[in-house]
């Protein structure tokens, strides 16, 4: 069994804290939009603020860690596999087909993945927090000159972007058993070490 270690322990720490606060901010978020009663309203409006601050504490410190390691590079889109890749997804996985893309510690992402990221990090994110810090400064909005805005506008933005992150989710949790055994990718965030099966192993050619 070939075995690669891609992970390092900030990585898997930033992904399961960041897993853990955005599902915090989902609960509580689709709370205080009067989905279901689970908190009460008012704690859930606090823990939704607490987890979104935590949530930019984290990611201040994500952006830092990414540029002073060079990890930002496994972001840059590249279409090098790319329709083999989607072609897998597609209909490959469900033939038993080995999957065309072999990561490593240099190029831990596949191309739909590396698009996939880079489109949360882009535009999916900033959506929800510029959305987010408006309705949450919504009191402040005429000292700064934004009496113009449509709160309306915002709220829905906020919403929309709530369900874009959820449905990135549940398709992020079901990708995540699609990797050599049903569980490599799971154990890899947990122990940096990814099981990438026999026809992996060095010299074997893809």
């Amino acid at each position: 069994m070939a075995r690669v270690y891609l992970f390092k322990p900030f990585e898997r720490f930033w992904h399961w804290a960041q897993a853990a606060l955005i599902i915090t901010m989902l609960v509580t978020g689709f709370e205080v939009h009067g989905t279901y009663q689970l908190f009460g309203f008012g704690k859930a409006v606090d823990y939704h603020t607490l987890a979104a601050w935590t949530l930019v504490g984290l990611w201040i410190f994500a952006i830092f860690w990414h540029i002073t390691t060079g990890e930002w590079r496994q972001y840059i889109p590249t279409t090098q596999k790319m329709l083999a890749v989607a072609s897998y997804y597609s209909s490959g996985i469900f033939k038993g087909e080995e999957h065309p893309y072999k990561p490593t510690p240099g190029k831990k992402h596949n191309p739909l993945q590396r698009l996939t990221y880079l489109a949360v990090l882009t535009l999916l994110s900033p959506l929800i927090w510029v959305t987010g810090g408006l309705y949450l400064f919504y009191a402040d909005w005429p000292r700064l000159g934004l009496s113009g805005l449509s709160l309306q506008w915002v709220a829905t933005g906020h919403t929309l972007g709530a369900f874009l992150m959820l449905a990135f989710l549940i398709l992020h949790l079901y990708l995540a058993t699609t990797g050599h055994k049903i569980t490599s990718q799971v154990m890899a965030m947990i122990t940096g070490w990814e099981d990438l099966g026999d026809d992996a192993a060095p010299g074997k050619k893809h």
